[in-house]
């Protein structure tokens, strides 16, 4: 993937390595002791870790420094999210122009182990996100690598995965995501929630396809093997799939995301059209 041609996006907000509020920093190793207290205790570790740094104690808030040196290849996947961040705002801003309205950039914030949010407090360990309160997204570089785990390995395989929180910020904009809730509210079974949320996610797969088609047009970065390293990315991260690498039987009740084939269908379709119409998800139901 040819991903440097273009341009870099400057709405990021760097968060990785920033545990500091009102001058407390909080280390490393003070949150592992909160966490295992916690555990003996039975205490909430979150309320425990705002009574030592404060409300904001894990929004990486402030103007504290990096506490370490990021290598050359860190780098170099922060510089790679900043362009495909830019492609994604250059796609979408043409696209709803086209419909007469217009895209409101997200922020994305890169964070390490843990970062707090409008909609709560995350850790790096359950991947990327988005947040429709504050219309952000957040992303710890570590996932790349569990990426690579799950067997999608690549540049496109990682693109992909920016394009699909990307998709779930249009979401928000169209009023997409505001439908999926209210359909949600409505809902007679746990069942039922989780078949809407599957929508939804769905179609930020399209939608992740649309950005790639209209990208590709405009700087033409894709390469041999591309298309094949995000559509394996896409199927790595099917319910079906992780749940059987959980050692699970696979409970499509419980599916939130859709199925390995599932996943890859709606970004191809997305990759091939290049329309946001062909993404309804809701209407053509998955």
């Amino acid at each position: 993937m040819r991903w440097r041609s273009g341009r870099r996006s400057d709405n990021i907000e760097d968060r990785r390595g920033r545990r500091a509020v009102g001058g407390f920093k909080m280390s490393g190793w003070m949150i592992v002791a909160v966490l295992v207290f916690s555990v003996l205790t039975g205490k909430n570790p979150l309320a425990l870790l705002q009574q030592l740094g404060g409300s904001g104690a894990l929004t990486g808030g402030g103007n504290t420094a990096p506490v370490a040196q990021r290598s050359a290849a860190e780098q170099e996947m922060a510089e790679f999210v900043a362009y495909i961040l830019g492609s994604t705002e250059d796609v979408w801003a043409q696209e709803f122009a086209k419909r007469g309205a217009r895209y409101h950039k997200p922020t994305l914030v890169l964070f390490d182990n843990m970062v707090q949010s409008r909609c709560g407090v995350n850790s790096a360990a359950t991947g990327p996100f988005y947040c429709p309160g504050d219309q952000k997204v957040y992303l710890s570089l570590g996932f790349f690598n569990q990426l690579k785990q799950l067997g999608a390995p690549g540049d496109f395989a990682r693109a992909y995965v920016i394009g699909h929180e990307i998709g779930h910020h249009v979401q928000n904009l169209t009023g997409a995501e505001r439908k999926m809730r209210q359909m949600q509210a409505n809902a007679r079974s746990r069942a039922e929630v989780n078949k809407y949320s599957v929508m939804l996610e769905l179609q930020a797969d399209c939608l992740a396809g649309v950005w790639a088609h209209h990208s590709n047009q405009k700087y033409h970065w894709m390469e041999p093997g591309d298309v094949e390293e995000g559509l394996q990315a896409a199927a790595s991260i099917g319910d079906d799939r992780l749940q059987r690498r959980a050692g699970r039987r696979v409970n499509e009740e419980a599916f939130t995301h859709g199925t390995s084939q599932q996943r890859a269908y709606w970004l191809k379709r997305g990759m091939q059209s290049g329309r946001m119409e062909d993404c309804d998800t809701f209407s053509r139901g998955v």
